[in-house]
């Protein structure tokens, strides 16, 4: 119990300070831990997806850490689909990312999104936009039907609303809807594993498709 909460107080502490908005991937915002980061370095080697599609492209530094992690393990495979509502004028650029404007569970993103992906795609997808719990849910029952069989569905911030951090104002959000999303959705399972830095911003997150 001491040794959760002196990572807990650090989780705290590495959260609130924000150190995270100003982590970057080549000079671009990434605003993720760099622990996940190497966590989903880890998984993307290991898996191998065809396709990885994020909700939440902010200023696209994560969509470009995907993309060069595809440069760097084939010349060949590996597309990033990066959707955000509102993203900003400038992202960066690479032949492996494509940028799609618009609510991540519009029926025209998702029309979208499903035309740049075929059947025997391997792909995964990692959850990252608005954090309320209506939306997260939404995106989960949206997304987790394009997941592949032995990939993952990524939720990112479930660490908020006092897992354990808080954000103000924040109330329910993604941690909440995982866990509803799982009551129903048997397809999934949580890979605790993938915490396996101890302090992790999608606890209980890393959702892997076992059928």
């Amino acid at each position: 119990m001491e040794s959760k909460k002196i990572i807990d107080d650090y989780h705290k502490l590495y959260w609130n300070s924000q150190i995270f908005q100003n982590t970057k991937w080549m000079g671009v915002p990434v605003w993720k831990s760099v622990m996940d980061l190497w966590v989903l370095q880890e998984i993307i080697y290991e898996k191998k997806p065809d396709v990885i599609i994020e909700t939440g492209t902010a200023h696209g530094g994560s969509a470009l850490y995907f993309a060069d992690l595809f440069n760097t393990m084939s010349a060949g495979r590996g597309i990033v689909i990066s959707i955000d509502i509102k993203p900003k004028p400038v992202l960066p650029k690479n032949s492996r990312i494509k940028y799609i404007t618009g609510d991540s569970v519009s029926k025209d993103v998702l029309k979208t999104v499903r035309g740049c992906i075929t059947s025997s795609d391997k792909i995964m997808v990692i959850l990252d936009s608005s954090h309320t719990k209506k939306h997260v849910t939404s995106e989960l029952y949206a997304y987790g039907s394009i997941v592949s069989l032995g990939q993952y569905l990524i939720v990112e911030d479930t660490n908020i609303n006092g897992h354990p951090v808080n954000n103000p104002n924040s109330g329910p959000g993604p941690w909440e809807a995982v866990h509803d999303f799982l009551k129903t959705d048997k397809c999934f399972a949580v890979d605790k594993s993938r915490e396996k830095f101890g302090m992790s911003f999608c606890p209980e997150g890393f959702l892997y498709r076992m059928v």
